[in-house]
């Protein structure tokens, strides 16, 4: 399924925003300013300026739902940041002798080019919505009063939000209509995303519909009143007047974040193949092949992202039997292979995984992927495990150098592994990545008790 499908995300949209701004800002430098200054030191300052103010101000965080009068006041706040930026630059190299004129001039250049393409793309998506009925979220609404009918209205005349609202039900008479007959229509339907009046549902339905939403990779969101749910780490948004609670925010469903995440997985999983893999898999290859017969490489189904199944690659570690797909090495394991122990205990089997970080499959840093069989299993048994398919899988992560790698001897490991994959998936950053790849690194080298 792919990350970028009509009913959910607009992927593209942030980072294609990002390139044609920044192409402004420089291209209108050119006209403007390079008689005077450097051109790398100049586009090289005023480029990473501008993605730090912008990430600092908010200044892309537009959605469906963001009014007009909210995207003038984004651009204002970038206008007002970007100049004094400008200014700082000149006064930094005052002896450039560009006049204080001449900055406003550029300034108001690119936010003019920049405002004018913002609302274009803005105004092109909604007619998009509107008359292709493409680029949509279907909806229902749990629960009946004042501001559950106000929601439905605004769904219903507001198409160019791109909201397709399907049903909303009334928990009134519980007689006419029960909490499971809501969680059938919403798989039925494929709903993206459910909207929950709190007030209308005891802490037990509450608890049920988060269970469902999160087992189901359905995105929930909360009409909010005094109830506990303020007690969670919530997002709050507003559609038109309406305040909406998100009930978990995942910073990788960020589009910029994506590509961040996405061009260090390209770029570290090319070096280790270019550097290591290139003249590490002959030798391993001919290791494996002296002891035993078989393939090289071991391929096995896993479920990735949003529960889509993959090839996942590993070095074969053990002889060819045909438990390898059902049940996970254990210690002392008599089907793993003396040169399988060594791989398995320097986690080398693993290393082919990069190639499935290359194609898109996995991340370098994620939520381990599970064998399908294991994965129905734990989806039954383990609460909020199907959280984890939220986002791509990883060779590592951080429930694996917490000590919940390896085999799963009783629910507790996996239990454990599920709290610190929700963590990761909550608190996503770039430098907890590379935290969890510099320590996944020490723990080979010093060999781990679990990796047999």
């Amino acid at each position: 399924m792919s990350l970028f499908k009509q009913g959910r995300y607009s992927g593209y949209l942030r980072p294609i925003s990002y390139l044609i701004d920044l192409s402004i800002v420089n291209t209108l430098a050119i006209f403007y300013f390079f008689k005077n200054v450097d051109p790398l030191i100049f586009i090289t300052f005023i480029s990473i300026s501008w993605i730090i103010l912008s990430v600092t101000s908010k200044f892309y965080e537009v959605y469906r739902y963001t009014r007009e009068v909210t995207i003038l006041a984004y651009i204002l706040r970038q206008l007002i940041l970007f100049t004094l930026v400008i200014f700082a630059f000149n006064g930094f190299f005052n002896e450039l002798d560009i006049t204080p004129l001449t900055i406003i001039k550029y300034v108001l250049s690119c936010f003019l080019l920049i405002t004018i393409f913002k609302f274009t793309v803005y105004y092109l998506l909604q007619k998009y919505r509107v008359e292709f009925g493409g680029n949509y979220r279907t909806t229902v609404i749990l629960g009946h009063n004042k501001n559950t009918r106000a929601l439905e209205n605004f769904f219903k005349l507001n198409p160019e939000y791109g909201y397709s609202h399907k049903k909303t039900f009334n928990f009134k008479n519980p007689q006419d209509v029960n909490l499971n007959q809501c969680f059938k229509y919403i798989n039925d339907e494929n709903i993206d995303e459910i909207y929950c009046s709190i007030s209308e549902l005891t802490s037990d339905q509450v608890n049920q519909v988060v269970d469902f939403a999160d087992n189901n990779l359905k995105i929930l969101k909360f009409l909010p009143d005094n109830k506990g749910i303020y007690a969670k780490k919530l997002k709050y948004e507003y559609y038109d007047y309406l305040p909406i609670l998100t009930l978990r925010n995942i910073p990788l469903q960020d589009s910029i974040n994506q590509v961040i995440k996405r061009g260090f997985d390209i770029l570290f999983s090319s070096a280790v193949i270019i550097f290591l893999l290139s003249w590490l898999t002959p030798l391993i290859a001919i290791l494996i092949k002296l002891e035993s017969k078989g393939p090289v490489f071991f391929k096995q189904s896993r479920n990735g992202f949003n529960y889509r199944e993959f090839d996942c690659y590993k070095f074969r570690s053990m002889t060819p039997n045909k438990d390898a797909h059902l049940h996970q090495a254990t210690r002392d394991d008599q089907r793993v292979t003396k040169v399988g122990r060594f791989m398995r205990k320097t986690s080398i089997d693993e290393l082919p995984q990069f190639f499935n970080v290359l194609f898109g499959d996995m991340s370098v840093v994620g939520p381990r992927p599970h064998m399908v069989s294991h994965t129905n299993m734990y989806a039954k048994k383990i609460d909020k495990f199907m959280v984890r398919h939220f986002v791509k899988p990883g060779i590592t992560g951080l429930a694996q150098i917490s000590g919940f790698r390896g085999e799963v001897e009783s629910d507790k490991d996996i239990i454990g592994r599920v709290k610190y994959d929700i963590f990761y998936i909550e608190n996503w950053s770039l430098l907890l990545d590379t935290k969890i790849i510099s320590q996944t690194f020490l723990n080979a080298v010093k060999g781990e008790d679990k990796a047999y």
